[in-house]
């Protein structure tokens, strides 16, 4: 798998052993930055990602981590067609792949040690959107798009 991967000051230190997980597990990681802990502001980095996510050709992913993960999620969330997911155990990951065809993993280094990253990135990887009544479900998401719908 293909992955993008970006983090703020917060979760520079979960990111970097991240990226050296994943490329020990044979992924391709494109690092995002940051690559020091002065501070960033983390919508910053959740735009790199989202873009680089929606414009690449290949079926890549992204991964986001920040302090909890939360304002990572928020930002990735406001672009249509990502379906960013926080995930605190491998079970919230395998959900977010089966059910909801989540596209982009969240998860704050404040809140997950090193031993549950990579628990939740393993279920990420192995995990397969199932389709049926949820794609339906996805749509739903999809056409919300920021708007004010009646669904």
């Amino acid at each position: 798998m293909k992955f993008y991967i970006a983090t703020d000051h917060a979760g520079l230190d979960l990111k970097d052993y991240t990226v050296e997980l994943l490329k020990a597990k044979g992924h391709e990681v494109v690092d995002l930055g940051p690559h020091s802990k002065d501070r960033v502001d983390y919508p910053d980095f959740a735009v790199k990602v989202c873009n680089a996510v929606l414009t690449d050709e290949e079926d890549a992913d992204g991964i986001l981590i920040c302090g909890s993960g939360l304002g990572m999620s928020m930002a990735a969330n406001r672009f249509s067609g990502i379906r960013a997911a926080l995930c605190h155990d491998a079970y919230t990951a395998t959900m977010a792949r089966a059910h909801n065809d989540a596209n982009v993993l969240c998860f704050g280094e404040r809140v997950v040690g090193r031993g549950v990253a990579e628990s939740i990135i393993d279920a990420w990887v192995t995990a397969a959107f199932e389709g049926g009544r949820h794609a339906d479900r996805v749509a739903k998401i999809e056409a919300v798009g920021g708007c004010s719908a009646t669904l």
